[in-house]
């Protein structure tokens, strides 16, 4: 049997820490985010306030993020505000809720992490921390190799 390809492991992780995490939050009395909001919310909180900027991080549509953004804000995780360097812009802020939710999710994060160590061992953690966070360049350019490769063939 084959062993499954990289970007479905990296994908299942992600799901097993979101999963962790929305239970360790709902455990806690905090709402429960989808997926999707969850991907939204960690961008708020690595930096990305600006819709365009998470619509790009994302690989979806300012649209998509607006209408998360906005489901977020109805539970009062975060809001919308004027961005102070773009008048025509709006940016996501954590509310009074939403400081209080974002360490308990961290403190959830730390605690997955814990255990995860104790299940794939120290090592382990370790090189896959060190896996995921080295510098692994520019993204491969796929469509501009094939170019390359065509346009030195013709010539």
């Amino acid at each position: 049997m084959q062993p499954p390809h990289l970007i479905v492991s990296l994908l299942q992780g992600f799901y097993w820490f979101d999963s962790g995490l929305q239970s360790y939050l709902r455990a806690r009395g905090w709402p429960t985010l989808t997926h999707s909001q969850s991907m939204v919310m960690i961008n708020v909180v690595m930096g990305a306030t600006r819709p365009v900027e998470i619509a790009r991080n994302l690989g979806i549509s300012r649209q998509a993020v607006h209408v998360t953004l906005a489901q977020i804000a109805q539970v009062g995780i975060l809001r919308l505000q004027d961005d102070p360097t773009d008048r025509r812009t709006k940016i996501a802020v954590l509310t009074e809720l939403g400081e209080p939710m974002r360490r308990h999710a961290q403190m959830a994060v730390n605690e997955m992490t814990r255990r995860l160590a104790e299940r794939i061992g120290q090592p382990g953690l370790a090189g896959l921390i060190a896996a995921c966070g080295a510098d692994w360049g520019e993204p491969i350019d796929f469509e501009r190799e094939t170019l390359e490769a065509e346009t030195r063939a013709t010539a």
